[in-house]
């Protein structure tokens, strides 16, 4: 008798247990107005749609850290998990991630493309489901160009026509390309010849002719600031830092789209879920990565939806009422002559260059 009250107990728990994984979600992101803007756009309407509760968790800057900690426990205690590319790739790498049929799990577009091809390239990895794509690229204050503003990310490097301080990111990632781009590799060579020492010296030697000119910086917020002080007359950062700085704060600055280095984020499902966990999660990835929710996200932050078809929905600022289309860097205005950074090469490569790099710094 015993042993039945413990059996049936213990499947009342289960059944519970399965009722309220059924009715409930966790779904980890980087907090903030990204955060918000995911709950506004899919969310919200996801909730509203099917009944599920959606707890949002803040930690998706220790992602990789926390899921290799839930797999060795046994215990994964998150459904969807939003992280940038080269973090999938690892995760992937590590079994941590779940592999993607893009064209059986994911939403085709209004026209019947299929997924895949309305991702394109942007599907760097089994694991990964893109859901913006953000950008590296340049600001610079307009009062300070003079007559002829810039148009070539290798303005850069002209300091006799633009004088004055630049701000660049105090790592080798992205400056390395840009250098070597303005010093006459093609953008199909770039990482062959980055992989070779000579093609390492050639970029730094090309950093070498500004380097008395450059304020480097760590946070992403340094150049803005630096611009709105006019401490520097161009620098690199993060396009929704500029967007904030040129639409909000109304500064007299511009965007540089040339060259901008394409960077994504967006969404993997941890392995180990029970089966209905697993199908309530791609459930929801298809829901939230479809046309409309990519290019509804948009309405309220200004990262480029990862889907071709999402990009001519784009439509105003929720808040601020302005056209979001221009400020994408996803915009075929923008767009025209954009990189995109290479994960595997600074997965194989990010030690050696860092500590050249550095290095170099200390000269």
């Amino acid at each position: 008798m015993k042993l039945t009250t413990t059996l049936l107990a213990t499947t009342a728990l289960s059944v519970a247990a399965s009722a309220v994984a059924a009715q409930e979600m966790t779904i980890v992101s980087w907090g903030g107005a990204y955060s918000k803007s995911q709950k506004l756009a899919y969310h919200d309407p996801y909730s509203e749609k099917t009944g599920v509760t959606i707890i949002n968790d803040d930690s998706s800057a220790e992602a990789v850290a926390k899921l290799r900690a839930m797999n060795e426990a046994g215990s994964v205690t998150w459904d969807v998990v939003d992280v940038v590319a080269a973090d999938a790739i690892r995760l992937c790498d590590e079994g941590l991630a779940l592999e993607i049929d893009a064209d059986t799990q994911l939403a085709a577009a209004p026209d019947g493309t299929p997924a895949s091809e309305d991702f394109g390239d942007l599907l760097v990895s089994d694991c990964f489901i893109p859901q913006i794509v953000y950008s590296t690229t340049f600001g610079y204050r307009t009062d300070m160009v003079g007559d002829t503003a810039p148009t070539d990310v290798c303005a850069v490097f002209d300091t006799a026509t633009y004088p004055g301080k630049r701000s660049l990111e105090k790592r080798p990632i992205n400056n390395m390309e840009w250098a070597l781009i303005c010093d006459g590799v093609a953008k199909d060579d770039v990482y062959d010849v980055l992989a070779t020492a000579e093609g390492q010296d050639q970029a730094l030697a090309k950093l070498d002719t500004i380097k008395d000119d450059v304020i480097w910086w760590s946070a992403g917020a340094d150049t803005p600031q630096l611009l709105a002080d006019g401490e520097v007359v161009m620098g690199s950062t993060y396009n929704g830092r500029l967007f904030s700085v040129i639409e909000e704060q109304k500064q007299p600055v511009a965007m540089l789209w040339d060259a901008q280095v394409f960077d994504l984020d967006g969404w993997i499902i941890p392995t180990g879920l029970s089966p209905e966990r697993q199908q309530a999660a791609l459930d929801y990835i298809m829901f939230a990565t479809d046309t409309q929710r990519l290019a509804d996200q948009a309405k309220y932050i200004s990262y480029g939806p990862a889907r071709a078809s999402s990009a001519p929905l784009v439509g105003q600022h929720a808040d601020l009422g302005i056209d979001m289309a221009p400020h994408m860097p996803t915009d075929p205005n923008n767009a025209k002559n954009t990189f995109l950074y290479n994960y595997e090469f600074w997965a194989d490569y990010r030690d050696d260059i860092d500590a050249k790099f550095q290095a170099w710094l200390a000269q």
